[in-house]
């Protein structure tokens, strides 16, 4: 039983039906199938679809296009093949939206969800206003701006991140976030939910992987009295918990293959029923899903089902890691401490060096590490200030010393007080336009010893190639340093506080021998 209103397909080429047939009814949508020679026979119930799904190449094309542009009151999409992208209103000005196949999910998705859809009611009920699909300039801002109050960060791979959330908030489309532990993937679940028109609704996270397998199907959907030793009363699941709002289904990856059957099965029908139980209970509910594992690796060795991928994967987002994205460190430090303070659990203050020192460190526990540094830190040196010296052992190693300060500002000594937590704003803001800038970029500007040369360099008179003179003095350099350290890269680039890759490939540049 279809729970969305149907979509109308005309189109003569059967490769391009097939994809879009499959891609359809994989996001819940009855496809209805006519070729341009019948497509007449079929006009006196356009208006019972959704929307009309015109293919280039058809016979008679423009006249197709023209006549039911005219007559529809619903959104006409053209379907194309070319690569290039082309305006509406080259093909028809009337037109809603023109897409390129074959067809991508992350151009579907927001295009469907913009569809006029009758769940409930007699599809001669749908009515629709023919406009570009554009987000009101007034909500995208608030969605920005409840995106970016969770996602802290200036680096290009956040700004893209929270550019995709508020494309995909006011759509019902699954989301399936990737990326290693600790990234942050239920923030952005969060952020998501949040900026959605699902926000006034519950947010329902659940972690699969941490639920035993015998569990986890009365934990989704619940069971009633009496379905299994224990259950003395009936039970709603996370399902039902969720209703209108959003379901988080954390550690997707390590869901049974018993239970990944059941999910989809509700996912395609939009019903179930409780453990134990015989009524089938309806449910309206945007489901978000997150894992750290290679879901392509876990179908090929058989522990995940490939179509409840496909389900799922309508609009994935993927979170790097924190080592990828080492200038957001010091922003993200700030709202660690800042927090802390708040809830009364102690802050801390860190030297430039120290910042320097962690912002080269490669976070294998990402976010997560990071937060449980700042929180033990706060611990061991109460309202005090943290160097080098003063991190963990395993950090030492990382040792940078900082040309820039950008100390983290003072905390204040109570939640109350107010004026000295909005004092940091400048502070803050500063460190902010200052991590603008590439890691390379910023440890570019360190150095563990002030350079001063014994004399100043003199611009002749007839100039001088500097992109030449620079490249001499680094090559001149990095051979010192391979000299002193008996060819040993590791030690070289200590000597010139650079990463071992970063001199690997200045040595492949320059030709120079280990």
């Amino acid at each position: 039983m279809a729970l969305l209103t149907p979509i109308l397909l005309i189109d003569d080429n059967q490769t391009r039906i097939q994809q879009v047939e499959i891609i359809f009814q994989f996001m819940g949508y009855e496809v209805k199938t006519i070729g341009s020679d019948n497509y007449a026979d079929y006009l006196h119930e356009i208006n019972r679809v959704c929307s009309i799904f015109i293919g280039e190449g058809i016979r008679k094309q423009f006249m197709i296009l023209n006549e039911i542009v005219e007559m529809a009151r619903i959104p006409v999409i053209f379907l194309t093949d070319s690569d290039e992208e082309i305006a509406v209103e080259k093909v028809h000005e009337k037109l809603f939206h023109v897409l390129p196949t074959p067809l991508q999910h992350t151009h579907v998705a927001p295009l469907l969800a913009k569809l006029p859809v009758n769940r409930t009611s007699s599809p001669n009920t749908v009515t629709f206003e023919t406009q570009k699909i554009v987000l009101n300039d007034a909500e995208n801002a608030n969605a920005l701006s409840l995106v970016a109050e969770r996602l802290k960060g200036n680096s290009a791979a956040m700004v893209q991140i929270r550019k995709m959330i508020a494309q995909v908030a006011e759509s019902d489309a699954t989301v399936l976030i990737l990326g290693e532990s600790g990234t942050g993937k239920e923030v952005v679940a969060n952020a998501l939910h949040d900026a959605s028109l699902r926000r006034d609704k519950p947010f329902v996270p659940i972690n699969c992987g941490a639920i035993p397998a015998e569990l986890l199907e009365s934990e989704l959907f619940g069971h009633e009295k009496g379905a299994f030793t224990g259950a003395l009363t009936a039970r709603q699941g996370r399902f039902e918990m969720a209703e209108g709002g959003t379901l988080f289904l954390d550690e997707i990856g390590d869901m049974p293959l018993a239970m990944q059957v059941k999910l989809l099965r509700v996912l395609q029908e939009r019903n179930f029923e409780r453990v134990g139980g015989n009524k089938t209970i309806q449910c309206d509910v945007r489901v978000i899903a997150a894992t750290h594992r290679h879901l392509e690796n876990e179908i090929k060795n058989n522990r995940f089902r490939e179509d409840l991928f496909y389900r799922l994967n309508v609009f994935p987002i993927e979170m790097p890691p924190l080592k990828e994205r080492a200038e957001d460190i010091p922003v993200l430090i700030e709202e660690l401490i800042t927090r802390m303070a708040k809830a009364n659990r102690g802050f801390v203050k860190l030297t430039p060096n120290a910042l320097a020192t962690l912002m080269h460190y490669e976070w294998q526990g990402n976010v997560r590490e990071l937060a449980n540094l700042i929180e033990r830190l706060a611990i061991i040196y109460p309202k005090g200030l943290v160097d080098v010296d003063d991190l963990p052992e395993k950090f030492k190693q990382y040792r940078i010393e900082a040309k820039i300060d950008f100390t983290l500002p003072d905390m204040p000594e109570s939640d109350d007080d107010e004026d000295k937590i909005k004092g940091r704003q400048e502070i803050v803001e500063n460190m902010t336009s200052m991590t603008q800038t590439t890691p390379d970029e910023m440890f570019a500007l360190m150095s563990p010893h002030e350079y001063v040369p014994e004399t100043s360099v003199q611009l002749p008179e007839e100039g001088i190639d500097l992109k030449e003179y620079l490249n001499n003095m680094e090559f001149d350099l990095i051979r010192q340093a391979l000299e002193e350290c008996n060819g040993v890269v590791a030690h070289a680039a200590k000597r010139l506080n650079m990463r071992r890759t970063t001199l690997v490939e200045k040595l492949r540049k320059f030709d120079l021998s280990r």
